[in-house]
């Protein structure tokens, strides 16, 4: 059984394109918390440009979690510690995969937590079969015509394969 926490967490990423392994996180957290925002990033600091637009993600992300009705999905331009305090909620929920994951959350957890002392960082580890997913994982199996259908939902694929055919050209 699941530990419930009451409140509000925020989920926030680039989703760019959202995987199965930031479905299960952002599903996950909503089975503990009273509700959950999936905060898609507008304008990412860690990469150049997004391969869909924040519409899209957003789409996508309605799409695959409308089922959830604790979820919301919303866009932030701002620092995550900024958007979490404005929506009233109390933690950050991020998903671990590897060591790598952990050295950089530690590092941003100490700088929110300078700025924001009160909302709480959570790490979920992730599940066996998504440890070694990343979006950016996805990106390159799609550019060599690799299998996608355990990586992403199947609108994702489609329309991730449709993008990088359309960027190669």
């Amino acid at each position: 059984m699941s530990p419930e926490f009451k409140g509000k967490a925020v989920c926030p990423g680039t989703y760019d394109p959202i995987t199965n392994g930031h479905l299960d996180i952002i599903t996950r957290t909503a089975g503990i918390f009273d509700e959950v925002i999936v905060a898609v990033v507008n304008r990412p600091v860690r990469k150049a440009k997004t391969l869909f637009s924040t519409e899209e993600r957003i789409e996508f992300l309605e799409a695959e979690l409308s089922h959830v009705p604790n979820v919301a999905i919303k866009p932030f331009s701002n620092l995550i510690v900024e958007f979490a305090r404005d929506s009233g909620a109390r933690a950050i929920v991020k998903g671990l995969r590897a060591i790598s994951d952990f050295e950089y959350e530690l590092e941003m957890n100490q700088l929110n937590r300078k700025m924001a002392p009160d909302v709480e960082s959570i790490y979920m580890m992730s599940s066996p079969q998504y440890s070694f997913l990343s979006s950016s994982g996805v990106k390159e199996v799609a550019m060599f015509g690799g299998d996608l259908s355990d990586l992403v939902p199947s609108r994702v694929a489609e329309r991730l394969r449709e993008a990088v055919n359309r960027s190669s050209k």
